[in-house]
């Protein structure tokens, strides 16, 4: 584990209505801790029409922003590390339940908001460690030297398509059922996010955005506004633009935490980084409990 006073973390988002929509239906928020090498990203694109949609990923972001902030608490600080994992999944779950409650109590208290719901996804560093958390199309990606890595991988019909053969990528970005999710908040009691830790060692860019960004760039588009634009959080304006100058038709947003380890440790020498392994396409390194 790195010395937390050799660990940096810049954070910042932004979301835009985009060019077709009369309602920003996306919400964001992140928080970088003062003392501490601590913050996250999260991001929630609501569904379900006019006010719905933009009230479920409120609710969701603000609960779920409430109780992250809340995480490094003096018992957490002074756990073990594999203590401390086990707490963020366990904080991560609870927050993402009650987001799901808040959810599903604002539809009984507003019968004509029955249809809304929100995916999410979200990314909190703890020291060299970086915990991401999702439901549905809404994804996280890192960028690195040894180039751009998914983290996420898409809770819909499309993905389920592309992973049996039936679909392929390219064909995925213009199906008509490209917007149909398979998990959500807000819509059954019981939610089963997808949850992983992964390993930091070396200068990083993590990446949340909605699908109102990956409806218009691909893969290498983003890696190539991540490894070419800086400072990095300007990152942010110029995806939103790419996105509403190809279009806009949906809201648009993203969100990034710049990972930097100052020069006591980068500066020494290093082989290939270990949170890359040697495969057909670059990996990261999960982290297990």
């Amino acid at each position: 584990m790195k010395p937390a006073e050799l660990i940096r973390l810049a954070i910042n988002g932004r979301t835009d209505i985009g060019q077709v929509r009369n309602e920003n239906e996306d919400h964001i928020g992140w928080y970088s801790h003062p003392s501490l090498p601590f913050g996250f990203v999260v991001i929630a694109d609501g569904m379900g029409g006019y006010t719905g949609g933009s009230q479920a990923s409120q609710l969701a972001v603000r609960r779920v922003t409430d109780c992250l902030e809340a995480t490094p608490s003096a018992t957490f600080t002074s756990c073990t590390p594999d203590q401390q994992l086990l707490m963020m999944h366990a904080n991560i779950m609870a927050a993402l339940n009650a987001a799901n409650t808040d959810i599903l109590n604002a539809k009984v208290a507003n019968p004509q908001l029955a249809n809304m719901g929100s995916t999410i996804v979200l990314a909190v560093v703890w020291q060299d460690q970086v915990t991401v958390a999702h439901l549905g199309d809404s994804r996280a990606y890192l960028w690195n030297r040894e180039g751009l890595v998914q983290l996420t991988r898409d809770h819909s019909l499309v993905q389920e398509m592309i992973d049996n053969g039936s679909l392929t990528e390219s064909q995925a970005r213009s199906s008509r059922v490209r917007n149909h999710i398979t998990r959500a908040l807000g819509v059954t009691d019981f939610i089963e996010p997808s949850i992983e830790t992964y390993a930091l060692t070396q200068n990083t860019l993590l990446m949340l955005c909605s699908d109102g960004l990956t409806e218009y760039m691909d893969h290498d588009e983003l890696e190539f506004v991540l490894s070419t634009h800086r400072p990095a959080l300007e990152c942010c304006y110029r995806f939103i633009s790419e996105a509403n100058d190809s279009g806009g038709k949906d809201n648009i947003s993203v969100g990034i935490i710049e990972y930097t380890v100052l020069a006591d440790e980068a500066e020494q020498p290093q082989a290939r980084p270990a949170v890359f392994q040697e495969e057909e396409d670059v990996t990261v390194r999960k982290v297990t409990h």
